[in-house]
């Protein structure tokens, strides 16, 4: 009769989990270093600059669209190996080599540069989808318990912080020390190639170790049209969506304006590091103690939190003295309530399937969790666009960084610290005006389902 369910529950969290670490590791280089690659390492002309991070935006933006599309393909995927372990396979193959040669100097100047790295980087933005969209899908897929759920999720973005720590701490001191011996640009192609290998790694584990139980009612395949009913026919999908891209353009604007924070306001690039220290152990934090909080609190009562934290955190940032410390505090403050809101965003979109189950008959897990890359990439192509945008205004030149002037600073500190305040809290009247998949909600469409035979 196969695994006892205790012993595959937790089989299935730690090797689910594991697959996050070089996921993360290889999407963290991407989301919050590639504009400072560009920038301060290639160093194309503004020009070049500008076009390449506006085509950037408008391939993610594409390639979000994609994800729906992708959704539908593997909800429709029937193979010996299930629906999502052939497309995680080829994704994580196809990302790895598209993330080396993004890190890559090519030679080449003016349109040939521009058109290259836009084809590179919309060839690594697909291959991503073909990964990501499966890989999600595997977690609703695991269970219908709201409890567990959380717990795989948790023990997940654990694993994802530990690479985001990989990377962040690492990534400018692991450069700057092999630059002497293969020069700057090469240098981050190494610490490209060492990250990719364990992503594979990591998938691997996750590819031999998760066992996929079966939870639902087999259904007949996703047509177009019903591929726009799970979407826009899905209320709570779409509120959901809108308040996690506000929410998320603003983490991801702070986040990669952090190494020009460091280096042109801050005066220490190397501070950087540490920084990136304090946000990782405030995630992995937040993470840890998030289990044991939603035992007691509400996930109402836990968002109004997170949301003060961060607001405070960012207040604090703004106005503090060039104090290490008070940064770092004001990190902690801002890094712990964004670890809550990420794993509550990840239960809300989670229980959006039963309620499209619910409201429209369907279930469209691979669809309905397109939405999480999605957003994430709508966020991440306006937080860089912001940014890009956001360095030209300020003057920025990496040969001379002192140069800049103070309302070149100014902009940067505002960017990264006004602005991003100002969308997260946006999206939080999103969330209490418009979503209502409470606890007592979501049990009684787990109900309904299982006393209309569609759920197992």
């Amino acid at each position: 009769m196969g695994e006892p369910l205790r012993a595959l529950d937790r089989r299935n969290k730690w090797t689910f989990g594991v697959g996050t670490v070089g996921r993360d590791m290889v999407y963290t280089l991407v989301s919050m270093y590639l504009v400072f690659f560009l920038s301060d390492v290639l160093r194309p002309s503004t020009d070049e600059f500008l076009w390449a991070t506006s085509l950037i935006l408008i391939a993610r933006l594409f390639d979000a669209v994609a994800d729906i599309v992708m959704g539908a393909i593997v909800d429709n995927t029937r193979t010996r190996w299930g629906q999502y372990k052939p497309w995680i396979a080829i994704g994580v193959v196809a990302s790895a080599i598209f993330t080396v040669l993004m890190f890559t100097d090519f030679g080449t100047h003016g349109v040939g540069f521009v058109v290259g790295f836009a084809l590179i980087y919309l060839a690594w933005s697909l291959s991503w989808t073909a990964n990501d969209i499966p890989y999600w899908a595997l977690l609703p897929a695991l269970s219908v318990d709201q409890k567990k759920r959380e717990s795989f999720g948790a023990i997940a973005k654990i694993f994802a912080t530990i690479g985001l720590f990989a990377v962040v701490v690492a990534v400018i001191p692991a450069t700057k020390a092999l630059a002497p011996a293969v020069g700057e640009v090469r240098a981050w192609t190494v610490f490209a190639v060492v990250i990719v290998v364990i992503m594979l790694l990591g998938q691997l584990v996750t590819l031999l170790g998760v066992r996929e139980p079966q939870l639902a009612v087999a259904q007949e395949r996703t047509t177009l049209r019903d591929l726009g009913r799970a979407v826009f026919g899905n209320d709570q999908l779409l509120w959901t969506a809108i308040a996690m891209v506000l929410f998320m353009t603003g983490y991801l604007t702070t986040t990669t304006f952090g190494t020009y924070y460091f280096k042109y306001v801050y005066g220490d690039e190397g501070m950087y590091s540490p920084f990136g220290a304090v946000l990782v152990a405030s995630q992995l934090l937040g993470y840890a103690i998030f289990p044991m909080l939603s035992r007691r609190f509400s996930r109402g009562r836990l968002y109004s939190l997170s949301i003060a934290l961060i607001l405070i955190g960012y207040l604090v940032f703004f106005f503090s003295p060039s104090s290490i410390v008070f940064i770092a505090i004001a990190g902690l403050l801002i890094f712990i309530g964004d670890a809550f809101i990420t794993l509550l965003m990840l239960v809300f979109l989670t229980d959006t399937i039963e309620y499209g189950h619910w409201k429209l008959g369907r279930r469209n897990t691979a669809v309905t969790f397109a939405l999480q890359p999605f957003i994430n990439k709508v966020g991440a192509a306006l937080s860089t666009q912001i940014v890009a945008v956001g360095i030209v205004l300020a003057g920025v030149n990496p040969d001379l960084p002192a140069a800049t002037s103070p309302a070149g600073l100014f902009t940067i500190k505002t960017g990264m610290l006004i602005l991003p305040a100002v969308l997260i809290l946006i999206s939080y009247l999103i969330y209490r005006r418009k979503y209502r998949i409470d606890e007592a909600f979501y049990a009684q469409i787990v109900a309904d389902l299982r006393e209309r035979g569609q759920l197992l």
